[in-house]
């Protein structure tokens, strides 16, 4: 048993948590909202009234939290308090710059650290079947895949400090811009009286296919347990996909790196959102694309 103090407990991170109780760690939860507390209590965790309370004694700290200077702020609160030879893994999805200074932080304090975002959405947090993808140094790495393991089924070692951040941002690019690209498809079949089910039938076989058409599809009907089939409920919700696809953009000028299409993406994105569609599946760009032909 691995006492794990969780720091974060959220759409994404209660159910997370949850899954590390029921692989019979101990695991001791923080967060700001009363009912998320509540739901982690139910689930099985104990609470700890501070992240730093929370942190203190643990083998493992995990994050998971909004944005880069959370974790940084979070780290600096429970570094100190963690004990010598423990592990802090960060699930959260921020920008590559904060998550180096998270490294940096804890190798201040001769404490192991991962960055570990995750891929898979709320359905892949329930189900323990979240893509992780980690940066950090070899031993951290090693230290940290057992645990993640709990939750997820695919551990991936991308590099260095912050590594993870960087293959998280330009997989999540990749998935706003093939999207847009297949809702237009199904947009342009719609005028063209082609049904959902004869283009997906070609495409999914056919050199258009992708995640986004065969397990994702933005239209009802051709993949029964996609958004689409439930009203656009999240699993991802846009408002998370314009974040991700900031951050990429972030990064490509940071880097000096050319990525129009990921900045179009991003500017659709963000149209749909401040529609008021943030909380809407972000397979529901379908409608804005829709949209756009009555303008």
């Amino acid at each position: 048993m691995t006492s794990i103090a969780f720091i974060g407990l959220g759409n994404m991170g209660g159910p997370m948590a949850a899954n590390l109780v029921k692989a019979s760690h101990k695991v001791t939860g923080f967060d700001l909202v009363e009912s998320l507390r509540s739901q982690a209590k139910s689930d099985g965790a104990a609470l700890a009234n501070t992240a730093a309370s929370a942190a203190q004694g643990a083998d493992v700290v995990i994050t998971m939290l909004p944005a880069g200077k959370h974790v940084l702020s979070v780290w600096t609160e429970v570094l100190p308090t963690m004990r010598k030879g423990a592990l802090i893994i960060d699930c959260s999805t921020i920008d590559v710059e904060s998550a180096k200074q998270a490294h940096a932080l804890a190798a201040k304090h001769g404490i192991a650290s991962v960055d570990a975002p995750v891929s898979g959405g709320t359905g892949g947090a329930k189900g323990a079947t979240l893509t992780f993808m980690c940066g950090g140094e070899d031993k951290a790495f090693a230290a940290a895949k057992p645990i993640l393991e709990n939750m997820g089924k695919k551990i991936v070692h991308c590099g260095g400090a912050g590594a993870g951040q960087a293959a998280k941002i330009c997989n999540n690019m990749i998935l706003g811009v093939s999207m847009i690209a297949v809702s237009e498809a199904f947009a342009l079949a719609e005028k063209l009286g082609l049904s959902h089910q004869a283009l997906f039938d070609v495409a999914s076989t056919s050199s258009g296919q992708c995640w986004s058409l065969t397990s994702y599809c933005p239209v009802p009907g051709p993949v029964p347990t996609s958004p689409a089939n439930n009203d656009y409920k999240p699993g991802f919700a846009s408002a998370l996909m314009v974040k991700d696809l900031t951050l990429a953009q972030d990064a490509a000028k940071t880097a000096g790196a050319a990525t129009p299409l990921g900045k179009h993406a991003q500017e659709i994105y963000k149209a749909f959102d401040a529609a008021g569609n943030g909380g809407v599946d972000f397979s529901g760009i379908v409608k804005h694309v829709r949209s756009l032909a009555a303008k």
